[in-house]
């Protein structure tokens, strides 16, 4: 066994990737919950929703994706955003749906702002995400997920149907030593380092 230091306000995750090859016999579960979709939407509408969500597991990709580039994903007509929205018409979560691979859908970016964890959300967001991504001429759904996410994600990803299939390492500057994402947000991944 080996274990390698990490160069000074470095992260590291192991990353899973998932899979399923045909479509599951699954029914989202009631919720209060519902889904919008967010028809082109600039970079910083879509940063605030995906910050919300996100910060909590140190999201930041999108983050610090230069605008035009970010734009030509989430304006991509084979890309399909949905904003989750609560009962009160509050955006509550996100949903991101890539078509872009043919033949393939990926789940890449699935989640709910924190006031909405453990409460059964969740199952209701994957089951809807299942089901939108199975469609005529999709012969495989996937996602990953990495050990900085929610406790909960690899496990909900499996009991959907999904099967694991590749591991990886990824390092990365720590986000919120870039200033990227504030310094308190996860608590729970110490920060070793000064904020610049």
């Amino acid at each position: 066994m080996s274990c390698d230091e990490l160069a000074a306000g470095q992260l590291a995750a192991v990353v899973t990737y998932l899979e399923m090859r045909q479509r599951p016999d699954v029914t989202a579960p009631p919720s209060p919950l519902s889904l919008r979709p967010m028809a082109n939407p600039t970079s910083a509408e879509y940063r605030d929703l995906f910050r919300r969500v996100g910060a909590p597991w140190l999201w930041f990709s999108r983050l610090i994706m230069d605008d035009s580039k970010l734009q030509a994903i989430i304006g991509d007509p084979r890309v399909e955003l949905f904003a989750v929205v609560d009962g009160d018409g509050r955006d509550a979560g996100m949903l991101e749906l890539d078509f872009r691979e043919p033949g393939a859908c990926e789940l890449a970016f699935v989640g709910l702002v924190p006031s909405m964890s453990g409460q059964g959300h969740g199952r209701w967001l994957l089951a809807e995400a299942v089901h939108r991504a199975w469609r005529d001429g999709i012969e495989r759904v996937h996602v990953h997920t990495c050990s900085l996410d929610h406790p909960a994600a690899l496990a909900a990803y499996r009991r959907a149907g999904f099967t694991p299939y590749k591991r990886a390492v990824e390092r990365f500057p720590d986000p919120r030593l870039l200033g990227v994402l504030p310094a308190g947000c996860a608590p729970q991944i110490p920060l070793l380092g000064t904020v610049g």
